[in-house]
């Protein structure tokens, strides 16, 4: 009897590994990886190199690939190689048309984005795509069977953006269900203020970094500040400006953010996944949520996302 064949469609290495995880608990299936891919005009903008700030760009599709290929695992670029009987991915707000006729599990990738005009426009109408307001309109495709979500909060905050509640599952989410784990690092430094900067610049969102860093020294109150670059940001410019404006500050392009956050006494980030860690670590963290709304929302510490996610799917796939 043939296997039954799962795509798992990847992008950033958070989505990346996601995916990885979730597919270790489906080992009784034929599981296939692709990076993250579309068609029509963005498939076309994407191979002329016109989307490198996306996970459709080079760069990022460069380092899902090598990530596969490091862990050994069947690759299927593009999805088109195979029949699949599910696939797995962390967004909706771009689902290629060959992926439509499957049956689809989406998961949860991490933070979304708040509701800003964009959001509205492509709320309210059909001509303007999902992507344009970014992962604020995530889970509105209805184009899936079962959606993964990471906490109670967040079942909430999706089903008053319209999501189907029959379709939500809360399972919690790779990469943020045991935070604890990063207590024990050897990370060198200890109770200082981090930073985690953003790629506002580089997606075209304006940010007067000045004025932010003068911001956070003034909330660091003489402790150690440390900033640690976005992973998509311009890191010689990056360095370039906190060396001029914050000379006593340290940067980190590389490294565990994770680690970092644990060992910190004060987290200071914008709408960034990372905040679930300070959350889930008991950190002070400022991110622009009230502290009650941001407790709502971080993943559940349960240990076994990736295991439940994979259950949810044999559910759909078996079902």
């Amino acid at each position: 009897m043939l296997m039954k064949k799962i795509l798992f469609i990847c992008g950033s290495m958070n989505q990346t590994t996601q995916m990885h995880q979730i597919s270790e608990w489906l080992g009784d299936y034929d599981r296939y990886f692709t990076p993250f891919f579309s068609d029509g005009l963005l498939g076309v903008a994407s191979g002329k190199g016109l989307l490198e700030f996306t996970i459709l760009g080079r760069k990022r599709s460069g380092r899902a690939l090598q990530y596969l290929l490091d862990n050994d695992l069947q690759l299927d670029t593009g999805g088109t190689g195979r029949d699949y009987d599910l696939v797995i991915t962390c967004t909706d707000l771009i689902v290629p048309k060959e992926i439509r006729r499957k049956k689809i599990v989406l998961v949860q990738e991490g933070m979304t984005e708040p509701e800003t005009v964009l959001y509205h426009l492509a709320r309210n109408f059909r001509w303007v795509p999902r992507w344009v307001a970014g992962t604020a309109m995530t889970g509105l495709s209805d184009l899936y069977e079962k959606f993964c979500v990471a906490s109670e909060g967040y079942r909430d905050l999706f089903i008053r953006k319209g999501v189907n509640p029959d379709k939500i599952v809360v399972t919690s989410i790779p990469n943020f269900d045991n935070c604890e784990q990063y207590l024990r690092n050897d990370f060198e430094y200890r109770d200082f203020v981090l930073v985690c900067t953003s790629d506002n610049r580089e997606t075209f969102i304006y940010e007067n970094r000045k004025k932010n860093i003068g911001k956070y020294l003034d909330m660091a109150g003489g402790h150690q500040l440390i900033f640690k670059l976005h992973p998509n940001e311009n890191a010689v410019r990056a360095i370039r400006e906190i060396r001029n404006w914050a000379p006593e500050s340290l940067v980190f392009a590389e490294g565990k953010t994770e680690e970092m956050i644990a060992n910190s006494r004060m987290l200071i980030a914008q709408f960034s996944s990372t905040i679930f860690v300070g959350s889930a670590l008991n950190k002070t963290v400022h991110c622009g949520l009230p502290p009650e709304e941001l407790r709502a929302l971080t993943p559940l510490q349960n240990k076994s996302a990736a295991r439940r996610i994979a259950d949810v799917c044999r559910s759909v796939i078996d079902g």
